[in-house]
């Protein structure tokens, strides 16, 4: 029986106060996020114009339901996060803000389709991949078998790993390529990949950065020229999603396929609402916030942290003393705000309604996925992955304790990869 003294606990009253305080911060800050955003809106509407000759559209002003105003082709491949994003003066219609982007690239001038936009980083390593014209393909990082002489030849396994949100393939060649055994060093070939708008690879300001997008390129850079018939897949948090479409389409040549913290939801507006929460704390979850609802305010945080990344880089390397920067310091800065923009929305948003039709697919291709998620996930929720096995009974689960987004893999990288070397032989032999 609960007494008085337990239901007015000095700890719960002090819990309701802490929720109550961010609540309200979270209501006054987002909403004068909300002014600055619309302010912005119309500061890059008019600066585009006299830098580039040409203003830039943006997504401030939502459009009919069903309609697909970009030109893009198949099904509602634009995500509905994209003009339905909540901002009170958008709602009230305060601002005649620019109109919806049109199916021609509003960043190019005359017939420079290629021109970095002026708020985008210009070092030869971000526009490098600019200098082929014809033939623009995925930077990957390959780690080949290491055959010994005299050593009785077998069949090599292809494994393709795909890297989560602002990271690169990087992330793979820290932590899986040096933990591989001797026998996976023997007898399989890995190929860690930059997805499209991200790391090395291209960056193209007139591409809507869809699941189509990134599939396609996915099989442009490793699937055909390389002749994978059969392949794993490895991949984490907004990877699942491009590697289940990827699965999906090649579910014939798929082994199995490893999910590392899976954003699984059900729509567009639950992937975003539950992903990324419109509260001041924590930071992690303000920064996302900040970053997926405000169109305009998240490209000035990319023109003063991406555009500027050398000077960051010097001045992170001359505090830490150290003449290499951790990885995920150097992936956070390699993208532009429009791949990243995009990318999140018409990925890890769009891309919810789809994923029951891939798990279906991959059903009946016999494909065995299994799942990986830290109990103290806060960025996507370990819900995702129970409701993924609740969508299919043949998904395997493995619940890391005391891991978080990042140290499910990071903080336990041998025994990551040991696992998936199990796992790949459980299916090889």
């Amino acid at each position: 029986m609960m007494t008085r003294e337990t239901a007015f606990s000095p700890g719960k009253w002090i819990s309701t106060i802490s929720e109550t305080s961010i609540s309200v911060a979270s209501a006054v800050v987002f909403f004068m996020l909300d002014i600055l955003d619309v302010i912005m809106c119309v500061f890059f509407r008019f600066f585009d114009e006299f830098v580039e000759g040409k203003s830039s559209s943006c997504y401030c002003i939502g459009t009919g339901k069903g309609e697909n105003p970009a030109g893009v082709d198949g099904e509602s491949e634009l995500s509905e996060s994209l003009n339905r994003r909540k901002n009170v003066f958008r709602k009230m219609r305060l601002l005649i803000t620019p109109k919806i982007r049109s199916g021609e690239s509003p960043f190019c001038v005359g017939k420079t389709k290629r021109r970095n936009r002026w708020s985008d980083c210009g070092c030869e390593a971000c526009v490098n991949w600019m200098n082929n014209e014809t033939d623009s393909r995925l930077h990957l990082l390959i780690n080949e078998p290491e055959r010994k002489k005299n050593s009785p030849e077998t069949t090599v396994q292809n494994v393709v790993l795909i890297h989560g949100f602002l990271s690169s393939s990087l992330f793979w060649e820290e932590t899986v390529f040096p933990n591989l055994s001797e026998n996976a060093k023997q007898n399989y070939r890995l190929f860690a990949v930059d997805l499209f708008g991200f790391g090395k690879s291209p960056k193209p300001s007139d591409s809507f950065y869809t699941l189509t997008d990134h599939v396609e390129m996915l099989a442009k850079s490793i699937i055909l020229p390389f002749k994978l018939n059969s392949f794993h897949l490895v991949a984490h948090s907004m990877g699942c999603v491009i590697a289940l479409a990827l699965a999906a389409k090649y579910s014939d040549f798929v082994k199995s396929i490893t999910l590392v913290a899976p954003p699984y939801f059900s729509s567009s507006k639950e992937a975003l609402t539950r992903l990324v929460r419109r509260r001041v704390w924590p930071p992690m979850l303000f920064a996302s916030a900040l970053m997926s609802w405000y169109e305009h305010l998240g490209r000035c945080v990319c023109f003063f942290i991406c555009r500027h990344h050398r000077a960051w880089e010097s001045i992170f390397k001359l505090l830490t003393r150290k003449r290499d920067l951790h990885f995920s310091m150097i992936d956070l800065t390699r993208h532009t705000h429009h791949s990243a923009w995009h990318t999140m929305h018409n990925v890890v948003c769009g891309g919810a309604k789809f994923l029951d039709t891939y798990l279906e697919v991959l059903r009946g291709g016999r494909v065995k996925i299994h799942v990986v998620h830290g109990s103290n996930d806060q960025v996507v929720p370990v819900e995702c992955s129970f409701n993924m096995k609740m969508k299919d009974a043949d998904v395997e689960i493995h619940i890391i304790p005391n891991a978080d987004h990042s140290s499910v893999i990071l903080g336990r990288p041998e025994d990551f990869t040991r696992n998936l070397e199990r796992l790949w032989a459980s299916i090889d032999d």
